[in-house]
């Protein structure tokens, strides 16, 4: 059971899928397990497509490719589809090919590896290949990347797939859903009297305990996705350097951002995703860029500092949250 305001009205449980955890909720209580069944189908097919550490994935294939066209899974040329359109939306803050850049900062296995390894790694400011020169061909079926170019959706896929989870869910069980993937949270079908209840915060934890550090606010979420991306909650050392996973795809190395976290709500979770690692990467421009764009945020600085751009939802005072966005 969540930690919903009224017994009975959801029910949630909690794994592990794609290096993250997976939160599901239902407001049909019975139909919990079998819509829990979908999406463990539904995940392992999307690490199946979209896994980069995993060597007999579909886009790891693409790294031997040599430039020639490979046909792929109507699953990976979605995928591929979301990463292209989030790269041009953002005008390549977020950038497909920053697959070499995340190796090259030690980000090149699963991350709970990442973080027992302390081995150097020489920082060299490389501008990533670019968006531009990945070709996808939807109605071939093919996509053709360059020699020596590798791809990374750690940006979108993640997003991605709840979103098409919780529509999925949703419409074959005919009650409402939500489903988070690392804090990336999509939502599907009729939601609660009150909307869903999700909780923003900077360090990922359990939905029913404060967290430890950090400001938080419970936000109401009716449709669409909303999504967290920070510097704060995956970092690793490396040579006595602290690094994170949000790349600057003109430098090739982690962002210098005075964000510590940005939240986005938005029509789906991709677009939300993709919105709060572009503006990370935007560093300062990020309020006006979010703003000019329509998009309700929820901006903290490095020194704790909350703002918040117009549209940003609220939520009655006391509302236990369903879900988290970290």
């Amino acid at each position: 059971m969540s930690g919903a305001r009224h017994p009975r009205t959801t029910a949630a449980t909690e794994w592990r899928a794609l290096g993250t955890t997976v939160r599901l909720v239902v407001t049909d209580p019975p139909l919990l397990d079998s819509c829990n069944l979908l999406l463990a189908r539904h995940l392992a097919d999307v690490d199946a497509a979209c896994s980069r550490f995993r060597t007999d994935s579909e886009l790891a294939a693409l790294d031997t490719s040599e430039g020639r066209p490979v046909r792929v899974s109507p699953l990976l040329a979605e995928a591929l589809e979301v990463a292209l359109h989030a790269a041009e939306t953002t005008d390549g803050a977020v950038d497909p090919t920053v697959g070499s850049a995340m190796d090259a900062i030690g980000y090149d296995r699963d991350f709970t590896l990442v973080q027992e390894d302390d081995r150097p790694v020489r920082l060299t400011v490389r501008r990533v290949p670019g968006w531009r020169t990945v070709r996808l061909d939807r109605a071939a079926g093919t996509v053709t990347v360059p020699t020596g170019v590798r791809l990374d959706l750690g940006a979108t896929a993640k997003a991605w797939a709840a979103d098409k989870a919780a529509a999925i869910l949703a419409a074959t069980a005919g009650c409402g859903v939500l489903v988070s993937l690392g804090g990336d949270t999509a939502v599907a079908g009729k939601p609660p009297a009150d909307g869903w209840q999700v909780r923003v915060q900077d360090v990922t934890g359990p939905v029913d305990d404060s967290p430890a550090e950090g400001p938080y606010a419970t936000v109401g979420l009716h449709s669409g996705g909303l999504a967290t991306s920070g510097t704060a909650a995956r970092t690793w050392s490396r040579g006595g350097r602290t690094l994170h996973h949000i790349v600057d795809p003109g430098t090739g190395l982690p962002a210098r951002t005075p964000w510590r976290t940005i939240s986005v709500a938005a029509p789906t979770c991709a677009e939300a995703n993709a919105a709060t690692t572009a503006a990370l990467v935007k560093g300062a421009g990020a309020e006006h860029w979010l703003t000019t764009r329509g998009l309700p945020a929820r901006l903290v600085s490095r020194e704790g500092l909350v703002i918040t751009t117009p549209g940003w939802p609220v939520t009655p005072t006391g509302a236990r949250p369903q879900g988290r966005a970290a």
